[in-house]
């Protein structure tokens, strides 16, 4: 078996594209495919301190439970599943190792029905649905942009502060789940549609609870998590998609584009709120940089 460093398998993934390329036949898409699923599960053992001729099954398995944990669908973690087995044989083959640590995985069950994940054209439907002479036609445009380019629970949107809002910075401070707050990146286009809200809404008649909440109703109180569940769930109708549509689903598809665009497993963990920020200025900063970046690269609604 042959002793190789963690830059050196890296610098193998050229060869592993030429290999599906050239040798198995594979179509340029399906070779992309695993070019990025490889790059994650690089990424995710050298943050673990794993050289790749250490990889066990149980590796391979914590990898699977944090996708399943982001809400990556089965279809997605079936694909990287394959991609990795192609890794692996390949290693093989190059005698990097001698035994085939996924062997064993096993794909998750793919559902008859189509996976609640939407298309980027599906989620421009939607928008394109929004019935333009309502009142609320840009609150609601707002709000699809919110969910999917930033990955909000809806909770964390019905509660989004006007205090906690950055529109210089394109971004917004978050309470999540256990009361934990974090930083979310806006899109160029949410920074938009929101700055063009605010100024719409200040004609309401606000009630004291909704003073420094971002989205309201026609009365001026906060939206709940059902009134977005129902306006999310009405222009998916309007627009024609079959799939059983729900804010969590803006929320599922914003994580499994980014995985699929290449999007680092850690950024967009952060992203979601899976895992604490640091609240310092420096960490905030740093953090703020490096997360938009990924989602400049990797996330449709932020790519020129």
């Amino acid at each position: 078996m042959k002793t190789t460093s963690s830059s050196g398998i890296r610098d193998l993934t050229d060869a592993f594209t030429a290999h599906l390329l050239l040798e198995r036949s594979l179509s340029p898409n399906t070779v992309n495919g695993y070019a990025i699923d490889v790059r994650h599960l690089l990424d995710f053992l050298e943050e673990k301190g794993i050289e790749i001729t250490e990889v066990k099954e149980e590796h391979l398995h914590e990898l699977l439970s944090t996708l399943r944990d982001l809400g990556i669908s089965p279809r997605s973690q079936a694909r990287m599943i394959a991609g990795i087995r192609s890794y692996f044989k390949f290693l093989i083959l190059e005698k990097i190792i001698d035994k085939d640590p996924s062997e064993l995985l096993e794909s998750p069950t793919l559902p008859r029905e189509l996976p609640d994940v939407l298309s980027v054209q599906e989620i421009d439907a939607m928008i394109a649905a929004i019935p333009r002479e309502k009142e609320e036609a840009l609150r609601n445009e707002a709000i699809i942009e919110t969910l999917y380019g930033s990955g909000l629970r809806v909770s964390e949107l019905v509660d989004a502060r006007i205090s906690r809002l950055s529109l210089t910075d394109a971004l917004l401070i978050v309470e999540g789940k256990g009361s934990k707050q974090r930083m979310v990146p806006l899109s160029p286009t949410a920074v938009e549609l929101i700055s063009e809200w605010l100024p719409q809404r200040t004609r309401l008649n606000i009630k004291p609870s909704g003073q420094d909440v971002i989205f309201l109703n026609r009365r001026g109180a906060p939206l709940t998590r059902v009134m977005v569940f129902y306006i999310i769930r009405d222009l998916a109708r309007m627009a024609g998609i079959q799939k059983k549509v729900s804010p969590h689903t803006l929320r599922h598809s914003f994580a499994t584009h980014l995985l699929e665009g290449g999007a680092n497993l850690r950024a967009i963990q952060e992203m979601l709120g899976h895992e604490s920020i640091a609240t310092t200025e420096l960490y905030l900063h740093l953090d703020r940089s490096r997360l938009r970046r990924e989602l400049l690269t990797h996330h449709p609604h932020y790519r020129c």
